[in-house]
């Protein structure tokens, strides 16, 4: 380890600004990845590549065959390029953190973007495999959702002081309904999942090997999925008021009404969406939205908290003993 950090320090040590720049590009290839992946299935490119990790049996690349067309190719090998990109954000945030000798909670959540990419290549090829079932698929997305969330944590993490202490931006009770907002996300991901899956937009329009689908009525599930969107909507209102109340930063502000003006756009998308027949581009628009959502629920779950250097933490407890 001595060995390697030897070799590290050779590198310039990234700054701050820098360290965040790779962040914000980890945040965006962990989104973008999941457009691109909605995009292969409105387009039924999920088989354009057959079998993983090779494209076809015996090439890594596309083969000009008759029975996949050379588009749904291009998409789907198009999609698994894409996650030498992510990794190699991935990479570049951990080397960057290392050489600035971040302190650990920083490293863990670095390591945590290629441990994650590995898993979700892994799903991808199980995904593949199995057919393009509609609960790998679903599976593949959530935690593709995740990562935005961990992302988006992890770059806010890394713009903290390391020599700095822990401290509540909001009384305790409100970052309990933040976290609930979160788990309310969480939940209206999952249900709108569960109306793709039972959707027209399967991945794949091969009429002899058809995918299977989620046997229950597409207007049941949209219907759950807009009540949890519905309940998304109203904990963040409500955690509106209770800040009002207490008096918070315009920062906590600025990212609480910014979510609140993305989830009333994914609504809209969603209305447009129910009563337009699922329309191929709004799909990938309304994933675009998710990630957007998860990012922005993220921000604000880590407002509420800040780090001040150990110093100013001192001279403010000293000054409150004085008072």
């Amino acid at each position: 380890m001595n060995a390697f950090y030897r070799v590290l320090d050779r590198f310039p040590n990234p700054t701050l600004r820098i360290q965040q720049i790779i962040a914000i590009a980890v945040i965006a290839t962990q989104a973008g990845i999941a457009v691109t992946g909605s995009i292969v299935r409105v387009t039924a490119s999920g088989l354009g590549c057959p079998t993983w990790p090779r494209c076809f049996p015996g090439s890594f690349t596309p083969v000009r065959i008759a029975e996949v067309p050379v588009f749904h190719q291009a998409i789907e090998f198009g999609n698994r390029m894409l996650t030498f990109v992510v990794t190699i954000a991935a990479g570049l945030i951990v080397l960057a953190v290392l050489r600035a000798r971040r302190r650990r909670e920083v490293l863990v959540y670095a390591w945590l973007m290629p441990g994650g990419t590995v898993v979700q290549a892994i799903l991808g090829g199980i995904t593949v495999r199995t057919g393009l079932l509609w609960w790998t698929v679903s599976i593949h997305l959530l935690v593709s959702m995740a990562m935005v969330w961990i992302a988006t944590v992890m770059y806010f993490k890394i713009s903290e002081p390391d020599q700095s202490v822990m401290q509540p931006a909001m009384p305790r009770p409100l970052r309990a309904l933040t976290a609930l907002t979160g788990v309310a996300l969480a939940c209206t991901l999952v249900a709108g999942t569960l109306v793709t899956a039972a959707g027209p937009h399967a991945g794949d329009k091969d009429i002899v090997r058809t995918v299977p689908r989620l046997q229950i009525e597409i207007v049941t599930l949209a219907h759950v999925h807009s009540q949890f969107l519905t309940g998304y909507l109203a904990l963040l209102v409500g955690l509106g008021f209770g800040l009002a109340a207490v008096g918070v930063s315009k920062l906590v502000w600025r990212r609480l009404w910014i979510v609140v003006g993305l989830v009333v756009v994914q609504a809209s998308i969603g209305l447009i969406q129910y009563f337009t027949g699922v329309p191929a581009a709004l799909v990938a628009l309304h994933v675009a939205g998710a990630a957007l959502c998860t990012i922005g629920t993220a921000a604000l779950w880590c407002s509420g908290t800040e780090r001040a250097s150990e110093t100013v933490t001192t001279a403010r407890t000293e000054l409150t003993a004085v008072g």
